[in-house]
């Protein structure tokens, strides 16, 4: 389990996030909701560190690392958090000049000190784990979209992370490449991994999420399980919100 409490985070005088608390179980599935601007993606980069909070604590409950942002961690308590969580980003952000195989391997073998021969086959191994066995050789410009995010999800899982995070992963997709990587997560759902996703895929949610967040302004709206939140919820904003995006 990830204990999240407090997280503020303001770039100059604009405050994003007015104090975040979350649990996240381990082998669960969060999904964060929320309108462009709420601040979900500035919560999800605090989560490893991409953004350093003003304050708040991330906690993981096997006492393998404590982060209490208000005393300013130091970059190796910073680098420690980075690497048990591993980053799938809205814009794929591969190395363009790296084939789909080096991109994997970077990561295990030049910042875990894996062999070459252990990070290849590593990297193999991944590559047919989403289904992209035939593209170790190709650069991303030679992929899709969907393909590279798909390379994105694999090179994410080289580093064997806790905790998996997701920034709206499909919403640079054409749309008839998004199932090709909502397949992908759901796969990666069933085997337990623990996941929180930023997205604007209701139907993901509603098949896959164990606990929904709704944030607006910095703060969390509501939150529970998917029936609660899609089915039972009555809080007038969480049905304004489900309203707009379902349309």
């Amino acid at each position: 389990m990830i204990q999240v409490n407090n997280i503020h985070k303001a770039f100059g005088s604009n405050q994003v996030l007015k104090g975040i608390d979350l649990t996240i179980h381990k082998g669960k599935v969060v999904v964060i909701l929320g309108p462009s601007g709420s601040g979900k993606t500035t919560f999800l980069r605090c989560l490893n560190a991409l953004e350093i909070p003003d304050q708040g604590v991330i906690a993981f409950d096997d006492g393998s690392l404590t982060v209490d942002f208000v005393t300013k961690p130091k970059k190796k308590t910073l680098l420690a958090l980075q690497r048990k969580s591993g980053m799938v980003f809205q814009s794929y952000n591969l190395f363009p000049h790296k084939t789909a195989l080096e991109n994997l391997t970077l990561g295990p073998v030049v910042v875990q000190g894996k062999s070459k021969a252990e990070g290849r086959k590593q990297a193999l191994a991944l590559l047919a784990k989403v289904g992209l066995s035939d593209k170790a050789d190709l650069y991303p410009f030679q992929l899709s979209g969907g393909q590279q995010q798909r390379i994105g999800i694999a090179r994410a899982l080289a580093i064997e992370p806790s905790l998996l995070l997701f920034d709206e992963p499909t919403s640079a997709l054409d749309p008839e490449l998004v199932q090709y990587v909502l397949t992908t997560m759901k796969q990666l759902a069933s085997e337990g991994w623990t996941m929180v996703v930023v997205t604007h895929e209701i139907n993901f949610a509603r098949d896959v999420a164990d606990h929904v967040v709704l944030i607006e302004d910095g703060h969390i709206v509501e939150e529970g399980s998917a029936e609660q939140m899609f089915e039972l919820s009555t809080h007038p904003r969480t049905q304004a919100f489900l309203q707009r995006i379902e349309q």
